[in-house]
């Protein structure tokens, strides 16, 4: 499951043309949380997951739409 919300974010951040640093800049958080985000090495919190919701200006359920 933490893979397949992480592949769901990198699909959203590279349609919007964003890297990494990118999303971590608009979400407020390092460039490395990301990149473990979308790799599945950690279990995002809610609270995460809105946050990258809002800086990639998508609903929060299409994180979760896979």
């Amino acid at each position: 499951m933490k893979k397949k919300v992480g592949n769901r974010i990198v699909e959203l951040r590279t349609k919007k043309g964003w890297n990494q640093s990118d999303l971590a800049r608009e979400c407020g958080k390092d460039r490395q949380a990301i990149e473990k985000l979308e790799n599945g090495k950690v279990n995002p919190t809610i609270y995460s997951l809105y946050e990258i919701a809002k800086a990639l200006k998508v609903d929060f359920y299409q994180l979760l739409k896979f």
